[in-house]
């Protein structure tokens, strides 16, 4: 049996074939190469269109396809809202896929709700039925598993934890995504960055080599592998905003694992032992000792695999019925 994961992203598709043991038959990623609205919608019927007339896929094709949205997939509706697609504001991607499939079932879920998926298929939460994971990127979102199911909430929005809040008084600037985003993803880490190199004007450390506008997560993180001090100050706030949201998740949902990825948990890996720390401090105290903190196996194919596992669902849950 094989079935078609897609994992949309900001910059590139993800697309591979899959066995219902998880092995990959065909895998590849393609540029979105500045595509907007409608081109992208385009774009992904065609790598489906191209993938059911492999003649590689001719004895085994594929039944099922499952696709990953950075945003909300409104599945009464067969809608995406993904904020960094212009033109997603309620786009009909469901509808334009099942016009090239005909008869082949489509299910379009979020990402964070593909990467838990896909970690507990092939990655560092397999075996476990309440699990979460945080992925922090230019954003911030939570997949969340509770008692083997995905929790989608009433209108789809569940795992929006960029708007968890630690800080008071409210600024206007946490609208758009939350403090805990504005302050903690990879997108907030070069603004805080920018925000101390502003105050301390007699720092001339690393972080002073390239315009303020210029710096990325990355810079900080380069320089506080190097001892940088103004890239720790900035490292030591983040770790402490990612332990207590871990341990507002802890606390609320009593997972078996929380497993930490996205672009950030690339470096920031090495600090899931201090996030843990963190959290011992803030958390329900017996749940906080019960639960393991995980950086992700599956890296930045957490989302793909985790949509070829809502695919094979699919046929699972049309069998049963």
């Amino acid at each position: 049996m094989s079935v078609l994961g897609i994992d949309l992203g900001g910059t590139k598709l993800r697309v591979a074939v899959f066995t219902s043991e998880a092995d990959v038959r065909h895998k590849e990623n393609i540029s979105l190469a500045g595509c907007q609205g409608g081109q992208v919608g385009s774009l992904i019927c065609h790598q489906v269109r191209q993938v059911i007339q492999d003649e590689r896929f001719v004895q085994d094709p594929v039944q099922s396809i499952g696709i990953s949205v950075p945003g909300i997939s409104r599945t009464r509706e067969g809608t995406v809202w993904a904020p960094n697609i212009p033109g997603w504001t309620d786009y009909p991607l469901l509808k334009e896929v099942q016009e090239i499939c005909g008869s082949i079932p489509v299910r379009i879920e979020s990402d964070r709700a593909c990467y838990i998926l896909g970690e507990m298929w092939k990655g560092n939460a397999r075996g476990a039925k309440d699990a979460i994971f945080l992925a922090v990127g230019t954003g911030i979102g939570a997949g969340i598993v509770a008692d083997g199911r995905i929790l989608r909430g009433a209108n789809d929005i569940s795992g929006s934890v960029g708007w968890l809040t630690f800080n008071t008084p409210f600024k206007e600037a946490f609208s758009a995504c939350g403090d805990f985003e504005y302050h903690a993803s990879g997108t907030g880490i070069a603004r805080m960055a920018q925000q101390v190199l502003a105050e301390e004007i007699s720092y001339r450390g690393q972080l002073r080599l390239k315009p303020s506008a210029e710096i990325s997560s990355h810079d900080v993180f380069d320089a506080y592998a190097k001892n940088d001090p103004l890239a720790i100050r900035v490292i030591d706030f983040c770790v402490g905003y990612w332990g207590m949201a871990a341990a507002n998740l802890v606390s609320i949902f009593n997972p078996e694992k929380i497993i930490f990825g996205g672009g950030v948990f690339g470096p920031a890996a090495e600090f899931i032992p201090a996030i843990k720390s963190v959290a011992l401090k803030w958390a329900q105290p017996l749940s906080i000792q019960q639960v393991s903190f995980e950086a992700s196996a599956l890296g930045s194919d957490a989302g793909v695999y985790g949509a070829g596992y809502f695919a094979l669902q699919t046929i699972s849950s049309r069998e049963k019925s």
